[in-house]
C-alpha cells in the first residue's frame, strides 16, 4: 500500500512536469499542513518567489474560512505587484475543502486562473 505522502509526491511530480511559472504568468503553489495553509507566487524561470501568504497569525473561524482569508491576501499582494494571471498548482492535493476555498477566494479577489 502506498502512503499518503508518497501518493501526493507522485501526483505532484506528474503535475510539475506539465506546468511551469513564467514572469508573465507565475505559478501559485499551495502547501497545506494540519495546522495551516501557505501559498506562494513563483517565477520558475528566475527561481524567485514573487509574493507569499500564510495562515500564521490569522485566527477565528474554521480552517476553510482561514484558507479563504489567505486566498484574498495572496490575491491582494499579487495585484499590488502587477500580477493578474497565474497558473494554479495544487501541489498534489485534491481540489476540495481548504484548497478549493483558497482558490475561490483568490479568484473572487481578482486573480485569473
Amino acid at each position: 500500500m502506498i502512503s499518503k505522502i508518497a501518493r501526493r509526491n507522485k501526483i505532484k511530480t506528474r503535475i510539475r512536469g506539465k506546468i511551469s511559472g513564467t514572469a508573465s504568468r507565475p505559478r501559485m503553489s499551495v502547501f497545506r499542513s494540519n495546522k495551516g495553509i501557505y501559498v506562494q507566487v513563483i517565477d520558475d524561470l528566475a527561481g524567485v518567489t514573487l509574493c507569499a501568504a500564510s495562515s500564521k497569525g490569522l485566527e477565528g473561524g474554521t480552517k476553510s474560512e482561514v484558507s479563504a482569508k489567505v486566498g484574498e491576501e495572496i490575491a491582494k499582494k499579487a495585484l499590488e505587484k502587477g500580477i493578474t494571471e497565474v497558473v494554479f498548482d495544487r501541489n498534489g492535493y485534491l481540489f476540495h475543502g481548504r484548497v478549493k476555498s483558497l482558490a475561490d477566494a483568490a479568484r473572487n479577489a481578482g486573480l485569473k486562473f
